[in-house]
């Protein structure tokens, strides 16, 4: 089968179009016909080589795929041939808390990804994806829309009324804000894009703020809250806006802290500020496999397409990975592995 293949730390350039043998399912492993693939930014942070625990050797890339079951092991039973899936961000994150173990490997980093003609699963890491879901949109979920059901409904647990702020515009904040919509929360949402905060008002932003218009923002989100501040921000810009987003939320709330686009350096912060105001720090590394069937099961109900910015041909995943880095896209990027 034609697959990609890359090596972490040489860089979007150092993807190589190769033909490898297609593999075999074990007796618990199904095997996949990738229709579709998605970037996320973790995939720009392996070929930099500066991802989580990476190894000095090349695999197939991406972390997000969809397509059809074609062949499964001997002892499967979740699933058959012709089943259209997805898969879990972690295979071995099924449910509960996390752990080392269960969060140790994940597609495309540390395992073979989905930037191929087909992908081997274990069973227990497969999701069936909702019918009117195309491939291409199912491909978008298994990281950012995970990510962000965990970030609003799992970790943050938020309920109807409650105010939240996305930053930007790209696959977590976008499929945020749908979500958000959709169970009656209300969304603040930034960028640098006077046009991006348009559509995001169409896709049903309650309020916007440009971030190079208004450097500080933080004090936008709260006179746009009468001063109590948002009850969670999606916190995907790092170092450099983690402080404006723990003054943005209120007392007693949550700063989900799920990337650093700004990058990961040192932020100093005053632990003072988080006693004085209640509020919390939390990690989120996207988020288990229960996770994600109960997210497909809301999209199923509320009927949501998550947005994706550009689809780009196999043969075009250089491209796809520049557009990326370029960060000009409102949602998600897509490679169509299948016509």
């Amino acid at each position: 089968m034609k697959a990609y293949q890359l090596r972490p730390g040489e860089g979007s350039s150092g993807l190589r179009l190769a033909d490898i043998p297609t593999p075999a399912p074990a007796p618990h492993e199904v095997l996949v016909k990738t229709h579709a693939a998605s970037l996320n930014y973790r995939d720009l942070m392996y070929a930099r080589g500066d991802y989580i625990n990476l190894k000095d050797a090349p695999l197939v890339p991406l972390g997000d795929g969809a397509g059809e079951v074609i062949a499964v092991g001997a002892r499967v039973t979740r699933c058959k041939p012709g089943d259209r899936v997805t898969h879990s961000y972690f295979p071995g994150w099924i449910d509960g808390v996390p752990d080392p173990h269960k969060t140790a490997v994940t597609f495309g980093t540390h395992i073979n990804g989905a930037l191929a003609e087909s992908f081997v699963a274990h069973e227990d890491a497969v999701v069936r994806i909702p019918a009117y879901l195309s491939y291409s949109e199912a491909a978008t979920l298994s990281c950012a829309g995970t990510t962000a059901w965990n970030t609003l409904f799992v970790d943050g647990g938020l309920k109807p009324g409650a105010t939240v702020l996305l930053q930007g515009t790209g696959g977590v904040s976008i499929i945020a804000l749908q979500l958000a919509k959709a169970a009656g929360l209300r969304a603040i949402i930034t960028s640098s894009s006077d046009e991006k905060l348009e559509r995001a008002r169409s896709l049903g932003a309650e309020a916007t703020i440009n971030y190079r218009t208004t450097p500080e923002w933080q004090d936008e989100v709260l006179r746009l809250t009468g001063g109590r501040g948002v009850d969670l921000t999606v916190e995907v810009g790092g170092s450099g806006t983690l402080r404006r987003a723990l003054d943005a939320t209120r007392m007693g709330g949550t700063v989900s802290v799920i990337g650093g686009l700004t990058g990961f350096g040192n932020t100093p912060l005053e632990p003072i500020a988080l006693i004085r105001g209640i509020k919390r720090l939390s990690g989120i590394m996207v988020g288990s496999r229960a996770m994600l069937e109960d997210l497909m099961g809301f999209l199923e109900v509320s009927q949501i397409r998550p947005v994706i910015d550009r689809e780009f041909a196999f043969n075009e995943a250089p491209l796809a990975y520049e557009h990326l880095k370029a960060g000009r896209h409102f949602g998600k990027i897509v490679i169509r592995v299948a016509s």
